[in-house]
């Protein structure tokens, strides 16, 4: 078993008006197989940590650490983090014209296992995640996310998950765009890389409507920059009657 450890983490940005500190000391720790929802208001900081365990470079730690069993993530480069089993799924998922989806995910697989897979094994797992995704064939050989709908983006990241097999994965709202069915069928591609692999997960969302489909072990709500209040899957049916009021009162009057 593997274990994800945010400890005291604070990291701060550079905005027109100066340094902005978003996340105030955070403490979170995910194991292998365990599902994590981690929901809050916006500017609540919780891209911020999404792309602080990615290594963006906008984000700036200020002190505090990350670490992937005995690793030090904030010592490694992006892409040592992605061969190490951390996996982002992207809220806002980039373009890359030119480039097929085909020869994005080889090239990915690639890069992460150190080796090309062998093709006939590798097209065959392909096919079967995109079959089980509801994808359409054709899909593999359109340039990586140009002219995708927002569902479309959304399954290209969840086939990225199931086959290139990460230890963690955090998911930036991954429910955001998405219809009734293409939730269904992008849960279901969480649930199956957990069951398959042991995934941690690490799933930012507002809405408790993703989690009747993943459900979650543990429930973190953010509120300014900390972890204000953490539970059970409770905890996300209280917030969805509640609200986050009483947690922004509780700020305001701090």
């Amino acid at each position: 078993m593997s274990v994800l450890t945010v400890k005291d983490l604070h990291v701060s940005v550079e905005t027109d008006q100066g340094t902005k500190q978003i996340l105030k000391g955070v403490d979170l720790s995910i194991a292998s197989n365990e599902i994590h929802a981690i929901m809050g208001p916006n500017g609540s900081g919780k891209s911020t940590l999404a792309y602080t365990i990615a290594g963006h470079p906008k984000y700036h730690v200020e002190s505090g650490s990350i670490m992937l069993d005995d690793q030090d993530v904030l010592a490694m480069s992006v892409d040592e983090r992605a061969r190490a089993g951390l996996f982002l799924a992207m809220q806002y998922p980039v373009e890359i014209p030119g480039v097929t989806v085909t020869n994005f995910l080889r090239t990915a697989k690639t890069a992460i296992d150190g080796e090309a897979p062998a093709i006939r094994g590798w097209i065959k797992d392909v096919r079967a995640s995109m079959d089980q995704l509801r994808m359409d064939r054709s899909f593999a050989e359109r340039n990586v996310n140009e002219g995708f709908s927002g569902g479309e983006k959304k399954r290209h990241e969840i086939l990225q998950l199931e086959l290139l097999k990460p230890r963690f994965a955090v998911l930036d709202e991954t429910d955001s765009g998405l219809d009734v069915d293409a939730l269904k069928v992008v849960s279901e591609g969480v649930n199956r890389a957990k069951e398959a692999n042991g995934l941690g997960v690490l799933l930012i969302t507002h809405y408790t409507r993703i989690l009747r489909y993943i459900q979650p072990d543990f429930v973190h709500v953010f509120v300014d920059g900390r972890v204000a209040e953490q539970g059970g899957r409770e905890l996300a049916d209280r917030l969805e009657n509640e609200g986050y009021d009483r947690f922004l009162t509780q700020t305001n009057v701090g």
